[in-house]
């Protein structure tokens, strides 16, 4: 019983004595945030509050506390920077002195935590005693969260009380050149750029079914059938990489893929150019705007340009936004409400509620797994890109806007139905059931984002 009484001891003054160093000497700590932001007073202050209560977990250049080499201690230390890294790397994301661009899912995940008081975590207070933000360090935070929204993600002219929200209405219009626009129009439409002129971009992704096909995956040349679920094409200009695994940085860099893709096109730019130049008519259409004439560059910046174009603004949830309270039923309001409070706004963030991030899929349970078919070259989402570890089956969120009409979803189409993708989010993302009523209201919500294209209601 003394030998008890004697560890039980040993264990408080090993607790308070490691609480206490703490406070004296502090742990080490990334100071990149606080060094790039001396000009900046506003984000100054916030980055040595997440200097002192985040970034021992949440930066890549996290160093080891003392007590790291006390038996177990380490292990469970690693873990948790290892976790923290992975859900957020504020060193990489958030480094935002002088103006500089940060991660709008950066700032979401940021917001929700500190909002909702699951950050810092209760182990990590335990020995870090001055690690809570104060009311002022909270209130500062988030100013700035909405200031940077307004400046870096918000077009010109919104309300800033609008603009600095974590979701905000569409915007109506992305600046285009017309002349552009009708030449890539028709080139979408083309199939010579298809080796057997059979396919052509609107194949797999039709205006007239939101932007999909509606199939698993999609068909190409000779009957051959894709690796990956087709995303819709609408709206696509606001996503921050195109892609389920963001290989292409633009919409050019996009349009560049699938003519060379075996299975989807089956051509090349020197085969495609030869077909559209014994199109004299079209030569000369395409000279008066593109002297240069038909190229890899000029071709796939003229079916950008009209990719630019295909916003669907206006959607119900739009005008609830910009303040109609009438815009959504009561249920949506709901579902809205929820959406927001179990953290799914932290991904599917902004004008088109996603797109701004990869993130893991699996996070919460094993998702492959519990599929109980092979792992493809698809699954591994980002890890194809960039080859690096830690981005191994990451894929790029998919944004929400008109999600009720472009089903089946996942990026391997497992979920046929909202209801199911909703459940697989709940599960594999944030590691929760939702009750069936919950995500009756959640989908509910989901359908007031299906918006307008060319003055009519998405079909």
């Amino acid at each position: 019983m003394k030998k008890l009484v004697m560890l039980v001891a040993l264990g408080i003054v090993a607790y308070v004595g490691m609480g206490i160093v703490n406070i004296i000497f502090g742990t080490p700590k990334d100071t990149a945030l606080s060094r790039n932001a001396v000009d900046d007073p506003g984000f100054h202050k916030v980055a040595l509050a997440l200097e002192r209560s985040c970034m021992n977990c949440h930066s890549s250049e996290t160093k080891m506390p003392f007590y790291a080499a006390i038996p177990g201690a380490g292990h469970i230390i690693r873990y948790d920077i290892e976790m923290g890294r992975e859900y957020l790397d504020i060193t990489a994301e958030m480094n935002g002195g002088g103006g500089a661009k940060v991660s709008e899912v950066a700032l979401a995940k940021t917001e929700w935590v500190v909002q909702n008081g699951t950050m810092p975590p209760i182990q990590y207070l335990a020995l870090h005693w001055d690690g809570a933000l104060s009311s002022k360090e909270k209130q500062n935070l988030y100013n700035w969260i909405a200031k940077t929204r307004v400046a870096q993600f918000s077009p010109k002219g919104m309300d800033p009380a609008i603009a600095g929200a974590v979701v905000r209405p569409l915007r109506q219009v992305i600046p285009t050149d017309p002349a552009k626009v009708a030449l890539g129009e028709r080139l979408y439409h083309d199939k010579r750029l298809s080796a057997d002129n059979t396919v052509s971009c609107a194949t797999c992704h039709p205006l007239d079914k939101g932007g999909v096909d509606g199939t698993p995956t999609s068909k190409g040349i000779r009957d051959q059938w894709g690796p990956i679920n087709a995303p819709t094409v609408y709206n696509a200009a606001l996503n921050f990489a195109q892609f389920w695994n963001g290989r292409a940085a633009t919409l050019e860099d996009q349009a560049d893929g699938p003519p060379n893709d075996p299975k989807e096109m089956g051509s090349n730019w020197p085969e495609i150019v030869e077909k559209l130049n014994q199109d004299q008519e079209f030569v000369d259409q395409f000279t008066r705007v593109y002297p240069a004439g038909f190229s890899k560059e000029t071709i796939t910046h003229a079916i950008a340009e009209y990719e630019r174009t295909l916003l669907t603004p206006n959607a119900p949830f739009d005008r609830y936004l910009a303040g109609d309270e009438n815009a959504i039923t009561a249920d949506q309001k709901a579902g809205w409400q929820l959406f927001t409070k179990l953290g799914c706004s932290m991904c599917h963030v902004g004008e088109i509620l996603g797109g701004q991030s990869y993130e893991m899929l699996g996070r919460k349970a094993d998702y492959f797994k519990d599929r109980g078919t092979p792992i493809t070259e698809a699954d591994l989402g980002r890890y194809n890109v960039t080859k690096d570890e830690t981005e191994r089956y990451h894929q790029k969120v998919p944004m929400l806007r008109n999600i009720a009409q472009t089903a089946p979803y996942m990026h391997d189409a497992t979920a046929p139905d909202l209801k199911i993708a909703v459940d697989f989010m709940a599960k594999y993302e944030l590691g929760i059931t939702i009750k069936p009523k919950d995500n009756e209201l959640i989908v509910t919500f989901l359908n007031s984002l299906t918006g307008e294209f060319q003055g009519k209601p998405l079909q």
